[in-house]
């Protein structure tokens, strides 16, 4: 399997002086874990970007720190609230020996008998579990097939889902996935009044007020 490499160095420029990082490409990030004193790093954000658009939240990045090499999970990521740009991201270090618990996401793949013949409706309910596992064992993703939905009313539960020997599944295993239910009659189907509404336009200020926000907010974040 390919490794996820991400290249980093140790920052020392925090607060509003943060924002001269981010003009210049790069990214503020911090590294965490139990028993490491906490990191404070800085990435090419074009990079950072472009690794985690292509790989799931259970994948393993192998976090390059002055060379320093740190075996990372990406634990949380905070984005502009207008433009959408990453402005954050928190690695946790794990350590290749001791379990972890986190979220996989779940793949629904395949096509279900009971909406493709009697027009049903697929209701998904999760979107990940939680399991517990050592890093070498996190699955990338957990596959739902979907094939065996063959009557409404037929679902699939956390219980129904595989995983390696290796791997415990730490969520409600009563939980639903997915589940097929019956059309709507057509006479139960209301309609709904199209409106035209104007735009709503950020003022200057408003937005000023809210680029002020993000600024709190990642001065907190260092």
């Amino acid at each position: 399997m390919e490794e996820n490499v991400l290249n980093a160095s140790t920052r020392n420029i925090t607060g509003k002086k943060v924002k001269e990082l981010r003009n210049d490409g790069m990214v503020p990030g911090v590294v965490y874990g139990r028993g490491f004193s906490t990191m404070s790093i800085t990435l090419n954000i074009r990079e950072t970007q472009k690794l985690l658009s292509s790989i799931s939240s259970s994948q393993l990045i192998n976090l390059a720190v002055d060379g320093k090499k740190h075996t990372t999970l990406v634990r949380d990521r905070q984005f502009h609230p207008v433009t959408g740009t990453l402005l954050h991201i928190d690695f946790l270090e794990v350590s290749m020996t001791e379990k972890l618990k986190t979220d996989v996401r779940i793949s629904i793949q395949g096509e279900a008998p009971a909406a493709k013949n009697m027009n049903g409706i697929l209701v998904t309910g999760l979107e990940a579990i939680q399991v517990e596992c050592l890093p070498k064992d996190l699955p990338e993703r957990v596959v739902v097939d979907i094939s065996v939905l063959e009557e409404i009313g037929d679902g699939i539960f956390v219980r129904d889902i595989k995983v390696p020997p290796e791997v415990v599944i730490l969520s409600d295993l009563d939980e639903m996935v997915i589940v097929v239910t019956a059309p709507a009659a057509e006479e139960e189907i209301e309609e709904v009044e199209i409106t035209e509404e104007e735009p709503e336009v950020i003022e200057k200020g408003k937005y000023e007020e809210m680029e002020g926000e993000t600024d709190t907010a990642d001065e907190g974040k260092e």
